[in-house]
């Protein structure tokens, strides 16, 4: 399984972006999909996370009611919507799926928050 991401950018405090991924040569819908990010000189961290159904989700306490993460199974997309973009949000974003015996990251997009 490969993970495609893209969506990010640059982009003013207070704006928007919408982060894609696709999942490509899976044999089925992967079970988690997450978004984690990486600023410079710091660990990835949880962003965000959304289980094969869609109908559950978690967040990370800083990006809930800014962020909304969402899949689309037909499609093997998951996206994640930020909103409210704050410096502290710069990063690469990556995305990663949770299979059944393995798990797979994607090759991260930047996202590039100015104040």
């Amino acid at each position: 399984v490969q993970l495609q991401a893209s969506g990010g950018g640059l982009v003013q405090a207070g704006g928007s972006l919408r982060l894609s991924c696709v999942v490509i040569g899976r044999t089925r819908s992967p079970y988690i999909m997450a978004w984690f990010r990486q600023a410079p000189g710091k660990e990835r961290e949880f962003v965000a996370a959304i289980n094969r159904s869609g109908g559950t989700t978690e967040y990370k306490s800083s990006v809930k009611g800014r962020f909304t993460i969402s899949r689309d199974n037909a499609n093997d997309m998951v996206y994640l919507q930020m909103n409210t973009l704050i410096p502290e949000d710069t990063g690469v974003y990556y995305c990663h799926a949770v299979l059944i015996g393995s798990d797979s990251w994607g090759q991260g997009t930047q996202v590039t928050v100015s104040s």
